[in-house]
C-alpha cells in the first residue's frame, strides 16, 4: 500500500555535519576603514593563525583587503567555537591597529561565515577571493597582491 497523501521527501546533502567544518570567513573593518593592507596586520594574521593550531583552529589561505580579511578555517570539532575564535583575532590584530595609531572601533559588529560543501566550492570561492586585489584595481594580477598567503594546507 503506497502513501499518497505526502509526496516523497528530498535527499539530504551528505556533507553539512563534519568532525572538523571548514569555513571560509569574511570580517570588515568598522566604517569600512582601509587599515587593514600593510606589513603589520598581514604578519600579526599569520603570526595568530599560527598560534591558532594549538587551539585547534587552522588557517588556510587568505587574503587581507585594505577593509576586510577573507580566509578559510577549519576548527577542530570540540574546540572552540568560531565567534569566540574570531573575536579572538579581531583583538588581536587590533592591538596592532593601535600600535599604528587608529582609533577604536576597528571592527564591524559580527562576520560573514559560510561552510565549504564539496572541493568544488572551496576552488570556486578561493579563485574568487584571490582576484579580490585585481577587481579592486590594486594590482594587475592575483601574484602581484603582497597580503595574501596560506598557513595551513587545508584540504576538503
Amino acid at each position: 500500500m503506497s502513501n499518497t497523501l505526502h509526496p516523497p521527501r528530498l535527499r539530504r546533502l551528505d556533507n553539512v555535519f563534519v568532525c572538523a567544518p571548514f569555513y571560509f570567513v569574511t570580517a570588515c573593518t568598522h566604517g569600512r576603514a582601509r587599515t587593514l593592507a600593510n606589513p603589520a596586520v598581514h604578519d600579526g594574521l599569520r603570526e595568530f593563525g599560527i598560534c591558532a593550531a594549538d587551539r585547534g583552529a587552522f588557517v588556510g589561505r587568505y587574503v587581507v583587503m585594505p577593509d576586510h580579511i577573507h580566509f578559510f578555517v577549519s576548527i577542530a570539532n570540540g574546540t572552540l567555537e568560531l565567534s569566540s575564535w574570531i573575536k579572538s583575532l579581531k583583538n588581536s590584530l587590533s592591538k596592532i591597529l593601535r600600535t599604528q595609531g587608529t582609533a577604536a572601533p576597528h571592527w564591524q559588529k559580527g562576520f560573514f561565515d559560510h561552510v565549504m560543501r564539496s572541493a568544488d566550492s572551496y576552488s570556486l570561492k578561493w579563485d574568487y577571493v584571490r582576484a579580490n586585489p585585481v577587481r579592486a584595481g590594486l594590482v594587475s594580477s592575483p601574484e602581484a597582491w603582497p597580503y595574501q598567503g596560506q598557513i595551513h594546507d587545508l584540504r576538503y
